[in-house]
């Protein structure tokens, strides 16, 4: 039977040029690319060489801390280019698609799998780089399970994906999936669906179904967590996103890895925004054609939605986790009397000092800022779109400081940074609160571990 949570504080940005649920398979990209900062605190150490021909799923690099974290290549071809930037940082590892080449693995009887035979076949595929884990956002430690494991189907972010279309074809390989995380922890896996949708997820097995009902971020897991199965110190939750469960499910399936990748592309300046199917660390230039957009330069392209991705350049690739791909207008332009608020009442805005809270609808956005940076005041803004019981503020000037203590006390096991996305659209005084919480887990890593 299924359970109900309700979120309150929060807010949904209506934006105009949401992906219609229409799927289309996307062009093939030329090169793929594996970017390692997909994979937050992961130090690679390389495997292949420029030149070097690798098949699907064989290692690419793996963490320089945890041998048993290995990223594999999504596609069989050749790596043409590692590509670097300031001290010999990689940016990507570039690969040309050749041939058909693949790992395979055999994989026993599902039913006779030992958890610890689970975890193994996770590690050697690569898929384990699909589950991450709670506190930190961090790969899956190989060497410590959790105590439970979160799947959500609830996506509230601008640009939200519909799951339950996205993975309408996929429930075989989402139960196997399933099944082989539910035998890893010994219990059903915390599955959550919005609340009062006819769900295809609804008749899984060995599932503890959520219907979550509230505004953005309701979706993110972090406060899914805080509601279901809290974190105490010591104690760790595993993370899975629900297509990312679907590839592990035909990993055990057929042996080989799975780097299938649904997309949805919103943005109100294409003229077809829709999802495509593709493959992990395509190109950006093979979902988006130079006839779907005016002027490529005059627009910022973003792996993942509005308020947490990250930007990428049109000539650069898809991230690992990605099932969104944002495009939005550069706000580069001179907006006459700009300051006033009855001027531009399309401008997305929580502030009452603005009239289009009061008009609804959906809403032109681009990257502009409306504001600068200022001083941190007690305002009461974080608190009024932060629905974890959390002083969003204190844990902030917390992280700034570096001092581990109070940021222990005050929840840095319990938040990620795109919690803080929402955080930083609302707040007046614009500062960067994800790359401050960012920095404040980077220390904990460090100090705590």
């Amino acid at each position: 039977m299924s359970k109900d949570i309700s979120i309150n504080n929060g807010a949904n940005l209506n934006l105009k040029g949401l992906a219609i649920k229409e799927l289309k398979a996307a062009k093939k990209s030329l090169t793929y690319a594996i970017n390692p900062d997909d994979f937050f605190a992961l130090v690679p150490r390389m495997l292949v060489k420029e030149g070097e021909k690798v098949s699907k799923g064989q290692p690419i690099f793996h963490d320089k801390n945890d041998e048993s974290i290995k990223i594999v290549s999504p596609v069989s071809g050749k790596v043409t280019e590692i590509r670097r930037g300031a001290k010999r940082k990689i940016l990507y590892v570039i690969i040309q698609r050749e041939g058909e080449d693949v790992v395979k693995f055999e994989i026993p009887d599902l039913q006779s799998l030992s958890k610890e035979k689970i975890i193994q076949l996770l590690s050697e595929s690569g898929s384990l780089a699909y589950i991450k884990q709670r506190p930190y956002n961090i790969i899956a430690k190989s060497n410590k399970l959790p105590k439970s494991i979160f799947v959500s189907t609830h996506s509230t972010a601008p640009y939200a994906v519909d799951f339950d279309f996205l993975m309408s074809n996929r429930i075989d390989d989402l139960q196997t999936g399933i099944d082989m995380m539910s035998a890893v922890i010994e219990k059903s896996i915390n599955f959550t669906v919005t609340h009062k949708k006819n769900s295809n997820f609804n008749n899984l097995n060995n599932v503890e179904i959520y219907n979550i009902k509230g505004v953005h971020p309701s979706g993110n897991e972090s406060f899914q967590i805080n509601k279901i199965d809290p974190l105490n110190f010591g104690e760790t939750v595993w993370v899975i996103k629900p297509e990312d469960l679907a590839n592990i499910g035909a990993f055990f399936r057929t042996g080989v890895f799975c780097s299938s990748r649904t997309v949805a592309v919103s943005g109100d300046s294409l003229k077809s925004p829709k999802y495509f199917s593709t493959v992990i660390g395509s190109s950006i230039s093979s979902l988006i054609n130079n006839d779907e957009i005016d002027d490529i330069k005059n627009y910022r392209f973003i792996n993942g939605d509005p308020l947490s991705g990250s930007k990428v350049e049109y000539s650069e690739f898809l991230g690992f986790y990605n099932n969104s791909l944002s495009v939005i207008e550069e706000g580069n332009k001179y907006r006459m009397l700009g300051w006033l608020p009855f001027m531009y009442n399309s401008i997305p805005s929580l502030s009452k000092t603005s009239f289009s809270w009061l008009l609804g609808g959906t809403k032109k956005v681009n990257t502009n800022l409306n504001g600068e940076e200022r001083a941190i005041v007690v305002t009461g803004e974080m608190e009024k779109y932060f629905p974890m019981d959390i002083y969003p503020m204190q844990l902030i000037k917390a992280c700034m400081r570096g001092d581990i203590e109070k940021m222990e006390s005050l929840g840095i096991y319990e938040v990620v940074p795109e919690d803080f996305g929402l955080v930083d659209f609302s707040c007046t005084s614009k500062i960067e609160a994800q790359e401050i919480i960012k920095s404040g887990i980077e220390i904990m890593l460090k100090e705590v571990g």
